[in-house]
């Protein structure tokens, strides 16, 4: 038996998703959690083969617990289909990598192909991934574009971060230009659906 568990903050995605794979022969649930922070201990008590992951959770995101997590296989199930949540997501080990509207008998096979060994990862978001490329933007400048997201002021943004006004101005202009965007404002939105923050 293959077993496994299911991290999703929606109740209904998440209870779905067990119905769905507790119907296959060789494939236990061994939990659910509905919050990133509640996925450690949770894998501990549980000792799962695979780990299910949404990416946007409450406490720590799906790629968060990622990068945390050792000894278990992990596969991030997203709506959120974007190129630079999977370069992370690669980046931080995941064995896989699909988006919710994939028809369950391929999330039961990628449970299964990850269980194996193999890697897998949606293979229309492979191919967008690569013609989008990685992040232009440096660390620094996604935490003040996560800090500028809802109108924050400079000074707001500043002290938050504990850095100088100038220099928040300075990350702000750097991430403007690396993004094509005209404002602080179109810069997060192109940032965060991009998925570089």
């Amino acid at each position: 038996m293959i077993r496994v568990l299911i991290a999703d903050d929606q109740d209904l995605v998440r209870g779905g998703l067990a119905a769905l794979l507790g119907l296959e022969p060789d494939i236990e649930v061994v939990a659910e959690v509905a919050r990133g922070d509640e996925v450690l201990a949770s894998v501990a008590a549980h000792r799962p083969d695979v780990v299910l992951l949404d990416i946007e959770m409450p406490g720590l995101s799906g790629l968060e617990v990622a990068e945390r997590l050792t000894g278990v296989r992990v596969v991030i199930v997203t709506t959120f289909g974007r190129p630079g949540y999977l370069r992370r997501a690669l980046d931080a080990g995941v064995a896989g990598f699909v988006v919710k509207d994939a028809p369950a008998a391929e999330l039961a096979a990628a449970v299964r192909r990850v269980t194996a060994g193999e890697r897998v990862v949606d293979p229309k978001l492979a191919v967008t991934a690569l013609t989008v490329g990685a992040s232009p933007l440096t660390t620094r400048e996604c935490d003040v574009l996560r800090a500028a997201d809802g109108g924050a002021s400079v000074a707001d943004i500043a002290r938050s971060l504990f850095l100088t006004e100038g220099t928040v101005r300075n990350y702000l202009s750097s991430a403007i230009g690396k993004t094509g965007a005209r404002n602080r404002a179109a810069a997060v939105s192109t940032a965060r659906s991009r998925g570089w923050l």
